[in-house]
């Protein structure tokens, strides 16, 4: 093998892995309840302005008019479809990093970080404090 198929070698090689690590997260996602690890709800991740959002557009376990019960000020009685619930997500190498999400079911909010584990499966950790908790998301074909 010569100098030339070499570097072409590597170069192939390189966008691969490169490509892989930007792929895109925008896109409809299942979501899995941790505790029961029943199927939740669909999130459709977006991005806007340079960061990423994602709004629930699905519920799979409850009526579709469900409202967030715990939950208080703005966000007290209204509808879980359509609120947003992951926020400001910046993108820094393969992961975004410096947002938020929230949890209905708890009326939480926790900094979040989410990056992608292969195309179709998508790790979303939350954190409160130095204690975090990871879920896995899986693409909505």
């Amino acid at each position: 093998m010569n100098l030339k198929s070499s570097l072409l070698t590597l170069g192939l090689l390189f966008f691969g892995v490169s490509a892989f690590s930007q792929a895109k997260v925008a896109g409809r996602w299942k979501t899995i309840d941790d505790e029961t690890g029943q199927p939740k709800s669909i999130v459709e991740l977006y991005e806007q302005g340079g960061k990423l959002f994602g709004k629930v557009i699905k519920l799979l376990n409850k009526p579709q008019d469900a409202i967030c019960e715990p939950c208080t000020g703005e966000l007290k009685g209204k509808k879980i479809v359509g609120m947003i619930i992951v926020k400001d997500m910046i993108l820094d190498d393969d992961e975004w990093e410096d947002g938020t999400i929230f949890d209905p079911k708890k009326a939480k909010t926790y900094s979040c970080k989410l990056w992608l584990a292969d195309a179709k499966t998508l790790k979303v950790r939350g954190y409160l404090g130095p204690f975090f908790r990871t879920q896995t998301w899986y693409r909505e074909e």
